[in-house]
């Protein structure tokens, strides 16, 4: 059988694919662990900076497998895990939501359902044209996970949200790039390189900083002005010490590109 995620990793660039095509790439228990274990790699490994999560075939993800995870065998084992007295959210998600590397959803297709709160994980999404996006689980008699009811609110506004959570409708990409869902729409043949662009000219940049970077936009979706203030201090504290700090001025007063170590 061949392998339901495919990796790459290429000048700092991780590539996650979702690679179950014939079932538009619908989540088993097995892919959502393996999703889960190659971010939480990525996370650590520091020759990755930056992390595409993509699909194969012409869908993105259609969600959760429905006759393996909710009709299934495996139905029992996720109703176990949410009984639990202070349930955990889904691993996969947490791993993406937790992850110090930049995350671009390349969004080749439908992202629907649980695919649809996978591409809110990442921290930017690029779609192309034949993408389509469903928050579909009321239409399944179930809430969505923390894409849907955390992720989407801050992304497209709370009447927004509530709109497509609560009909559980289907919108295109243009509509997506219309409401701020995606930051970009291109065609198809374009989706891929224009990711990788976008990727590459991140992974260019000093990944410490990077990592403060990612972690402030994070605590400012909760945090004070306040709160802020004394992070962006320790933040830069630390900063102004780093190897690539000198590095960028150094390389601006040079008038070079400068080259980041991570130091």
């Amino acid at each position: 059988m061949p392998p339901i995620l495919l990796s790459d990793l290429t000048d700092h660039v991780a590539t996650f694919t979702l690679n179950r095509p014939e079932a538009m790439n619908a989540l088993t228990r097995e892919l959502y662990a393996e999703l889960e274990q190659a971010v939480r790699r990525a996370h650590a490994d520091p020759e990755v900076r930056c992390v595409i999560v993509t699909g194969a075939g012409r869908a993105f993800c259609s969600g959760d497998d429905v006759k393996q995870i909710m009709l299934g065998e495996q139905r029992d084992a996720t109703t176990a895990r949410l009984r639990e007295v202070r349930p955990r959210p889904t691993p996969a998600a947490a791993a993406i939501l937790e992850c110090d590397k930049p995350v671009i959803a390349a969004v080749n297709g439908p992202a629907v359902g649980w695919g649809m709160d996978l591409s809110l994980f990442a921290d930017i999404r690029v779609a192309s044209t034949a993408a389509k996006f469903g928050e579909l689980f009321i239409k399944r008699g179930l809430v969505a996970d923390l894409g849907g009811l955390w992720r989407l609110p801050q992304v497209v506004g709370p009447a927004k949200a509530a709109e497509l959570c609560f009909t559980g409708d289907v919108i295109s990409a243009e509509e997506a790039l219309a409401i701020g869902l995606v930051s970009r729409v291109v065609a198809p043949e374009e989706l891929l390189p224009t990711a990788r662009e976008l990727a590459a000219r991140i992974a260019k940049n000093p990944p410490i900083a990077m990592r403060y970077m990612k972690e402030g936009l994070r605590r400012a979706r909760n945090a004070s002005m306040e709160e802020m203030g004394a992070y962006v201090g320790s933040s830069l504290a630390y900063l102004f010490t780093t190897e690539d700090h000198r590095e960028g001025a150094l390389s601006f007063v040079e008038r070079r590109e400068p080259v980041f170590k991570g130091r």
